[in-house]
């Protein structure tokens, strides 16, 4: 099926370029900065991942309520994980896959 297809599905995608756009800022754009005096890719990196956390942190709660989630089983692991490296991405490997 689809990953597209589905609220589940685009809810994982959406987990997964947030948790990369996070790795990417943590991992590339901050070194850059604190390290080898490059500021300029923390600028736009941290805003696509602002972007993508805001947008993942809503269509999480707009999801969770459309599937009547357990807030403190599900909807709250979503929220934490996306504050955490690899969370989102662990996450989706651990329950969002295979949530129908």
């Amino acid at each position: 099926m689809n990953l597209l297809w589905s609220s589940i599905g685009r809810l994982r995608i959406l987990g997964f370029f947030e948790g990369i756009s996070l790795l990417i800022l943590l991992f590339i754009a901050m070194p850059l900065k604190y390290i080898w005096d490059m500021p300029g890719m923390v600028k736009y990196v941290g805003s696509v991942h602002g972007g993508l956390f805001v947008v993942f942190i809503l269509y999480a709660l707009i999801v969770s309520i459309d599937k009547s989630w357990s807030f403190w089983k599900i909807t709250l692991p979503l929220f934490i994980s996306s504050f955490v490296p690899f969370g989102t991405i662990y996450l989706d490997h651990k329950v969002l896959k295979h949530k129908k």
